[in-house]
Parts: structure tokens; sequence; C-alpha cells
């Protein structure tokens, strides 16, 4: 129990620079789509998770998908379609 409180401390310790290093954004060229921003790999690895759980028939497909519609969205802080779309939804 004490080795989980200082690995917790190490991260924390860590320059601030290396932690944003690891948080850049990714780009990727897709034909026919273009340049997609891909998500950390945190995220990618909750998605896989809520893929398996989707496909191990534990939660419904619905759901996984809601919940990872949810997710992704979540984090869309800076996108300007979303800031857009609340702007218009608080004037309304």
């Amino acid at each position: 129990m004490a080795q989980a409180s200082t690995s917790v401390g190490r991260a924390r310790s860590r320059p601030r620079k290396e932690r944003q290093e690891q948080h850049e954004e990714q780009c990727v060229t897709l034909p026919l789509i273009g340049e997609v921003t891909m998500p950390p790999r945190d995220h990618l690895v909750f998605y896989a998770v809520l893929g398996l759980v989707g496909v191990l028939e534990i939660i419904e497909w619905p759901l996984v998908l809601i919940v990872g519609g949810g997710h992704f969205l979540s984090q869309q802080q800076r996108s300007p379609i979303l800031q857009q779309a609340g702007e218009a939804a608080s004037a309304a």
C-alpha cells in the first residue's frame, strides 16, 4: 500500500513540461476524411475497454454508444462547433 502512494507522489513531482508532452495532441491523416486528432492514450484505453464490454455483451450496444459518445463530447472543451452550439442554446 505504501508503494502505491509513492508512485502517485512521483507522478505529481514530474515537471509540468513533461506532463504536458504526454498530453500533446497527435494528428493522423486518413484518406477521404482528412486530418483527425487522436485522443490521449488513456482515452483510447477507455474506448477499447468500453468496446470490449459491448462485444462481450456485458452492457448492451446502445448504452455503450451513449457512454462513449458522452465521454467524447465531454472531452471536446475547445471545439468551436460545440462552443457555438452552447452559445446558441444559452441564447434561446
